[in-house]
């Protein structure tokens, strides 16, 4: 595999799309992962259908995608998946990520992959913002996604209809500008 980039506790990688269905068809049985990362009703995925699902996905947005895997420097374990989908005339991105493992939830290796993501969104793609949306309930995304310098941008109230009752969707962007006076071009 190819190393992208190197953070403090992560790398950035490429993965075959075997092995990201193996990782997601796993991680996707753990409810809280699910509730975590997707607004959709949690449902179980075979193999096969996430596989899929990704060549279908990664091939109709080749040009508008970019997905990594998440490794550990340390033992170089696939963890997580973190992806930008573009819109190359507004210069602008949507981030995603995952860490599918509990074991690395709340350590800091979601950080340390959001800073590189970011990082690659305006160095290499020359991204003049990046954008997420989370889940209110999600508090430790909120705080991971502030330490790399996102701000809030806005909520949408009682979005996500989780557990019986509505949440709140918020919002968060990053501008090249404040990322620049935050890391001065570079990790």
């Amino acid at each position: 595999m190819k190393d992208l980039y190197r953070g403090t506790l992560v790398r950035l990688a490429t993965e075959s799309p075997e092995d990201f269905a193996k990782a997601f068809a796993r991680w996707g049985r753990d409810t809280e992962y699910h509730r975590l990362a997707d607004s959709d009703p949690s449902q179980l995925w075979s193999e096969k259908k996430f596989k899929e699902w990704m060549e279908k996905d990664d091939e109709k947005d080749k040009d508008n995608l970019v997905r990594f895997s998440i490794r550990t420097l340390a033992e170089d374990k696939f963890i997580g998946e973190v992806t930008l989908w573009f819109n190359w005339q507004q210069g602008d991105a949507w981030v995603g990520i995952v860490i599918g493992e509990r074991e690395y939830w709340g350590k800091g290796y979601g950080t340390d992959a959001m800073r590189l993501i970011v990082q690659y969104g305006f160095l290499e793609a020359n991204l003049r913002r990046v954008s997420l949306a989370l889940h209110a309930y999600n508090p430790r995304a909120l705080k991971s996604y502030e330490k790399v310098g996102f701000k809030m941008e806005g909520a949408v109230r009682g979005e996500t209809f989780r557990e019986g009752r509505h949440t709140d969707a918020y919002y968060m962007g990053i501008l090249r500008e404040e990322w620049m006076s935050l890391y001065g071009g570079g990790l």
